[in-house]
C-alpha cells in the first residue's frame, strides 16, 4: 500500500495497468502498488489522453466535470469570474467545476451581423477580433453594403462590424461633401482657329449614391467626359476676342447642360467656371503683337486731337488779338517778361515798336 496526498485546488485520477479506476479528491488516500494517480489542477482546463465517454461513466467525475461542445460555424465566448479569458472553435472542451466561476457564450458565426450582446470593449481582444470584419465610414460619407455581390443597404457614418465567415460582404464609400473637379490644360481650337488652352473647374455633390455607385461605372470619369465634351461644343462657336469677352456665358451654358446629364449619375452640378484661358507660344506673341499696335494707335489719336486742341487756342488766341489792339500790347508785355527772365540785360529804345525791336535783337546777322 501506499499514501498519497492531493492539495486543495487539486484532483487525481486513479489508474491501475493504465484503466480507469476512480476519482479522489483533497486529502490523503490509500492506494495499492500497481495503482498510479494522475494530477490535476482545477483551474485549468481538463485535459486526458483517455477516451473522454469512458471517464464519463463514473458519475462522480462527471458532476465534477462541466462538458462544452462547440459545433460547426459556432463559436463559444469564455468568462471566467466575469472578465473574457478566450475562445473556443468547434470541437469538445472540458472544465472542471467548483473552483473558478465560468460562463460560456454562443456565438452562430453563419449569421452576418453581431447580435450577440458583446461589450464592445471586446472587439480590440485579438482573440475575438479574428473573427470579424471591420468596415469604417466617416461622417461626411455613405456607402452601399454588398453581401454575395448584391445590394443590402445604404450605410452612413459609423463602425460596421460582420462575423468573419464564407459570406463575402464589400463596401463602396463616396464623399458626400460638396467637391471639386478640374479640367486642367484643356487644348481647343475657337471658331476662327485660334489654338488655346482652357483650365475649367466644377463643382458637384452627391445626391443619389446608389444610382452613382451601383448604376454607374466609374461616375467621375463620366463627368469629366461630360465636361469636356460641352466645353469643347460651346468653345468652338466663338472667336477667341468672343471667347475672352464672354467667358462667363459660357461657363452659364456649359453649367446648363451638364446639370441635367449628370442627374443620370446620382450627382448634381452646383457651379462650374473658366479659370484660366491660355494662348499657346505663337498665338501669344500675335496677341501682344496687336495689343501694342492699338496702344500705339491710341496714343496717335491722343496726340493728334491735343496738337489740333493746341492751335484751334492759338488761332483764338490770335483772332482776338488782332480785333483787340490793347490784348495785343499785354501779349507782347507777358513775351517781354519772358525773355526778361532769360536774359540778364537788354536795351530797348523808347521808339518803334518793342516787338519788332526785340525781334531783330534775337536774329543772328546774316
Amino acid at each position: 500500500m501506499k499514501r498519497v496526498k492531493i492539495n486543495a485546488g487539486k484532483v487525481g485520477l486513479v489508474f491501475k495497468g493504465g484503466d480507469y479506476q476512480k476519482v479522489i479528491t483533497q486529502g490523503k488516500h490509500w492506494l495499492f502498488l500497481n495503482q498510479n494517480v494522475v494530477m490535476y489542477d482545477l483551474t485549468q482546463e481538463f485535459r486526458t489522453s483517455v477516451a473522454l465517454e469512458i471517464l464519463l461513466k463514473d458519475e462522480v467525475l462527471a458532476d465534477m466535470l462541466e462538458l462544452v461542445e462547440v459545433d460547426d460555424n459556432e463559436l463559444v465566448l469564455v468568462y471566467e469570474n466575469n472578465n473574457f479569458k478566450t475562445t473556443l472553435q468547434a470541437g469538445r472542451y472540458v472544465y472542471w467545476k467548483g473552483l473558478v466561476d465560468r460562463k460560456f457564450k454562443r456565438v452562430d458565426l453563419s449569421k452576418i451581423d453581431i447580435t450577440e450582446n458583446i461589450e464592445k470593449s471586446l472587439f480590440r481582444n485579438y482573440e475575438l477580433s479574428k473573427y470579424i470584419r471591420v468596415f469604417e465610414v466617416a461622417a461626411y460619407e455613405k456607402a452601399v453594403l454588398l453581401i454575395d455581390d448584391v445590394y443590402t443597404k445604404t450605410l452612413t457614418g459609423g463602425t460596421y462590424r460582420f462575423w468573419r465567415n464564407d459570406t463575402t460582404i464589400k463596401i463602396a464609400k463616396a464623399d458626400t461633401r460638396q467637391l471639386q473637379m478640374e479640367i486642367a490644360g484643356q487644348e481647343l481650337l475657337t471658331k476662327d482657329k485660334a489654338n488655346i488652352r482652357i483650365n475649367f473647374f466644377t463643382q458637384y455633390k452627391f445626391i443619389n449614391i446608389e444610382k452613382a455607385l451601383l448604376e454607374n461605372k466609374d461616375f467621375e470619369k463620366q463627368l469629366y467626359i461630360l465636361m469636356q465634351l460641352a466645353l469643347r461644343t460651346y468653345v468652338g462657336t466663338y472667336t477667341l476676342d468672343e471667347l475672352l469677352e464672354k467667358k462667363e456665358n459660357i461657363a452659364t451654358a456649359v453649367f446648363d447642360q451638364v446639370s441635367k446629364e449628370a442627374d443620370q449619375l446620382g450627382v448634381k452640378v452646383i457651379n462650374c467656371g473658366i479659370r484660366d484661358v491660355i494662348l499657346t507660344g505663337d498665338m501669344k506673341e500675335i496677341m501682344n503683337q496687336v495689343l501694342v499696335a492699338q496702344k500705339r494707335a491710341q496714343a496717335n489719336i491722343i496726340t493728334r486731337r491735343e496738337e489740333t486742341a493746341s492751335t484751334r487756342s492759338l488761332l483764338n488766341t490770335a483772332k482776338l488779338m488782332e480785333d483787340n489792339e490793347m490784348l495785343f500790347k499785354l501779349k507782347e508785355m507777358e513775351y517781354v517778361e519772358k525773355i526778361a527772365d532769360k536774359i540778364g540785360e537788354i536795351t530797348v529804345s523808347g521808339n518803334g515798336n518793342m516787338v519788332k525791336q526785340l525781334k531783330d535783337i534775337f536774329i543772328v546777322n546774316k
